[in-house]
C-alpha cells in the first residue's frame, strides 16, 4: 500500500495532447474549479510553436468524458511585453460572482504574475500584471482580511544561494501591493524542499485553517525532483504559519510523472472539494 497522502486516480491520465482537438505538445498544469454543477478545468495547452495558451475542459464527475472547449480559451497577446512568450498555470479563485485567475505570463525579461477575471469563462478581463519579473505560482484568498486581499506568490532572487521562498503580500484593491513577507522559506541542505518552493493550488479553508499545498524541489545530481508538501496557516492571520511538512506528501512515481518534457515533476496548479466536504480532487 502507498504511504501517500493521495490515491492515484486508476484511469490517469484524464487529458493529454493526443486527446485534445487540435495538434499541441502538450496539456498540463489546470487550474480548477467548480462551475455550473461541473467541474472546470483551464488547461495549460502548449503549442508546437512553445507557446501555451489556456483552455476550458470540463467534467460532470471530474474524472471521465471531458468535453474540451477551445471557444472558451484565453490566448496569450503576444504583442503585449508581459504575455510575449505565453500565457500559463493559471490558479482559479472564486471571489464573489468573479472567477479571479492568477496566471503566469512569459515575458522577454522572465516569468511575471497576471491577473484577469471572468464569470463565464467565454470573455475574460484582463486586469493587469501583478507582480513583476521573476515571479509566478500565484494565487489568491477568496475574501479580504481587515479590508485587504491576500496574494501568496514566489518571486525569485538572482543570486542562486538566496534560494526561492514563498512570500505573502496585501494589497487594497487587487492593484496595488505591499507589506511583503516571506511566508514558508526553503529549507537548506539535503531536504526534499531544500532548493526553492511554491505554491500549488489556491488556498483551502479547513475547520483547523488555511490548508496550502506547495512544491519543493531537490536537485540532485540526475536533476531536479518535483515533490509536495502541505502547510496550515491562520484562519484570520493568514500570515502565520501554524504547521508544516517534514515529508513530502506526493512525489513522482508512475511513468507519466517520471518521463515527459520534464521529468520527475507532479505539479498540481487546481483541487476540488467534493460534495462530502472531505475528499479532494487534484488535477495535476
Amino acid at each position: 500500500m502507498s504511504s501517500e497522502l493521495f490515491r492515484r486516480y486508476e484511469e490517469n491520465p484524464i487529458l493529454t495532447a493526443a486527446k485534445w482537438p487540435y495538434t499541441v505538445n502538450a496539456v498540463l498544469n489546470p487550474g480548477a474549479t467548480r462551475f455550473g454543477g461541473e467541474t472546470l478545468l483551464l488547461v495549460r495547452v502548449e503549442d508546437r510553436t512553445g507557446l501555451s495558451h489556456l483552455s476550458v475542459a470540463r467534467s460532470a464527475d471530474g474524472l471521465t468524458n471531458w468535453i474540451v472547449e477551445p471557444d472558451r480559451s484565453l490566448l496569450p497577446k503576444v504583442d503585449v511585453e508581459s504575455e510575449r512568450f505565453g500565457i500559463e498555470d493559471p490558479r482559479i479563485t472564486l471571489c464573489g460572482d468573479e472567477h479571479l485567475i492568477l496566471y503566469t505570463g512569459y515575458s522577454e525579461v522572465g516569468p511575471l504574475v497576471c491577473l484577469a477575471a471572468t464569470q463565464d469563462f467565454r470573455s475574460y478581463e484582463r486586469r493587469g500584471v501583478v507582480m513583476p519579473p521573476e515571479d509566478k505560482d500565484a494565487a489568491l484568498f477568496p475574501r479580504p482580511f481587515d479590508g485587504r486581499w491576500a496574494l501568496i506568490h514566489r518571486p525569485v532572487a538572482k543570486a542562486p544561494a538566496h534560494g526561492a521562498h514563498i512570500w505573502l503580500s496585501w494589497s487594497p484593491d487587487l492593484r496595488h501591493w505591499g507589506d511583503h513577507t516571506i511566508l514558508l522559506q526553503a529549507r537548506k541542505g539535503s531536504w526534499w524542499d531544500a532548493h526553492k518552493v511554491g505554491l500549488n493550488p489556491p488556498p483551502l479553508l479547513t475547520s483547523q485553517g488555511w490548508l496550502l499545498l506547495y512544491h519543493g524541489v531537490r536537485v540532485t545530481a540526475a536533476g531536479s525532483i518535483y515533490r509536495l508538501g502541505l502547510a496550515l496557516l491562520d484562519a484570520e492571520r493568514p500570515d502565520r504559519v501554524l504547521a508544516r511538512s517534514t515529508e513530502w506528501i506526493f512525489g513522482p512515481h508512475a511513468p507519466y510523472e517520471r518521463a515527459g518534457d520534464v521529468s520527475d515533476v507532479v505539479f498540481p496548479c487546481g483541487w476540488v472539494l467534493d460534495d462530502d466536504g472531505d475528499t479532494l480532487f487534484l488535477y495535476y
